[in-house]
């Protein structure tokens, strides 16, 4: 049954339920969607390479996580429990420090698994040694927008190195000619990149005609340092720098306030909502949804990296944003699920420039099939509540991505080498850090 992974072909799925009604769904050998509807079977059947028997499944545009660290999965565990500031500077940033490119191509490759092993099929990436997360990223098939963190420390001659690197980077991404793989600019945050890097990232980003993802206002902390420092709130301080834009997709977000939701809105920017990650390490304050949402600002979603979150299930994270929201701010009503679905799916697509997040004809096939033979999809007296409230990532079935077959009933061809893979690299990893 390898044969069928991986490549372009003409595919039918034939019998799955898309918005509340049995249909069928054929994709063209380009990877494009060709017909969507009733009865699609019989002018396909016989046209197609492959006919996948959806048998009743849910069928879902895939997922779109828009701010992950994918490498970071060899970190799952290592360092749990933690304040913030600790964490990362008697933890992670040590063992990073150890990282090799090897580690960062077998991280990726354990996030790109358990990403296609959930349901996302495209993702947002900011990290180091990005080149290994492009290999790792081409071999399965997944889509990524892969950017160079950028991390000046305020220095000039560093700034010149970030540059540099991030130079690199867009090049060696337009060299692999892959249309599933994009380069964006990465910097860090206002407290890891002074002005003048902030605003050359800006400049670079709007010469090349690629996206922008940087952290935005994840703690309190930040903002009152941004005042301090800029006499300003941190979403200005990038809107001055040219960093607000309709390619800029903005993480955390938990600090703004309703004027900058208000700038953000304005700007066409995109607000990644992370809460696993912000309720673990405790930013203190739940994203301003409500605010962002009547600005008229593209809200989508993220897990951040298996550090802080643990895991990449884009289900979970659609279910923890939307009872955060209600909790938080106090309103059962606030995030209903059809609005946490989008955030996952078609707000996602927006934020990264992508024509997917949709079921329809000649949109790319980005697919997921989510069983209906499962506990969390019975009843189904609303499929989309099911969905987000009930579900998780183990009741995908079927993961197509630019119309290639990556999981079929679950199976994804090479799993269990990727795997050891990368639990190799992750002991090793700690062996060296912890021998020095």
């Amino acid at each position: 049954m390898d044969d069928i992974f991986g490549r372009q072909q003409s595919i039918l799925i034939a019998d799955v339920q898309l918005e509340g009604r049995i249909a069928d769904i054929f994709i063209r050998d380009d990877g494009l969607i060709g017909a969507v509807g009733e009865g699609v079977r019989r002018e396909y059947k016989g046209a197609a390479d492959l006919v996948i028997d959806g048998n009743g499944a849910i069928a879902l545009p895939g997922l779109v996580n828009t701010h992950t660290h994918a490498a970071m999965s060899l970190l799952r565990g290592y360092a749990d429990d933690m304040i913030l500031q600790d964490w990362l500077s008697r933890k992670i940033w040590p063992l990073e420090a150890h990282l090799t490119p090897e580690d960062v191509y077998q991280g990726t490759k354990l996030a790109c698994l358990e990403m296609i092993k959930s349901g996302t099929t495209a993702f947002n990436d900011m990290y180091f040694m990005m080149d290994e997360a492009a290999r790792a990223v081409d071999e399965a098939g997944i889509r990524a927008t892969l950017s160079y963190g950028f991390i000046d420390l305020f220095s000039p001659e560093k700034r010149e190195a970030e540059c540099k690197a991030t130079e690199d980077l867009i090049r060696h991404i337009g060299s692999l000619a892959n249309p599933r793989i994009r380069a964006a600019v990465g910097p860090h945050a206002i407290y890891t990149v002074s002005p003048e890097g902030l605003i050359w990232c800006a400049e670079f980003a709007a010469q090349e005609k690629i996206g922008i993802h940087i952290h935005l206002s994840e703690t309190e902390k930040e903002v009152t340092d941004c005042i301090a420092r800029h006499g300003k709130r941190p979403a200005v301080l990038l809107d001055d720098c040219g960093l607000l834009t309709p390619r800029t997709i903005a993480a955390h977000c938990c600090w703004l306030d309703e004027a900058e939701c208000t700038l953000l809105g304005k700007r066409g920017a995109a607000a990644s909502h992370n809460p696993s990650s912000n309720m673990k390490l405790a930013t203190n304050r739940a994203m301003p949804y409500h605010w962002l949402f009547k600005a008229g600002a593209n809200v989508c979603l993220g897990t951040d990296g298996c550090a802080s979150n643990n895991n990449l299930d884009m289900f979970e994270e659609a279910k923890t944003a939307a009872l955060l929201q209600k909790f938080s701010w106090n309103d059962p009503t606030i995030l209903p699920a059809h609005e946490a679905l989008a955030m996952a799916t078609v707000n996602g697509a927006k934020g990264l420039g992508l024509a997917a997040g949709r079921l329809g004809a000649g949109v790319p096939a980005d697919i997921i099939l989510v069983s209906s033979h499962t506990a969390c999809n019975t009843p189904r007296h609303n499929a989309t509540s099911n969905l987000v409230y009930s579900c998780n990532g183990g009741a995908v079935e079927t993961t197509i991505c630019n119309g290639r077959v990556l999981m079929l009933e679950r199976e994804i061809p090479g799993e269990e080498q990727i795997l050891s893979g990368a639990a190799r690299a992750a002991a090793d990893l700690v062996r060296r850090a912890h021998s020095v």
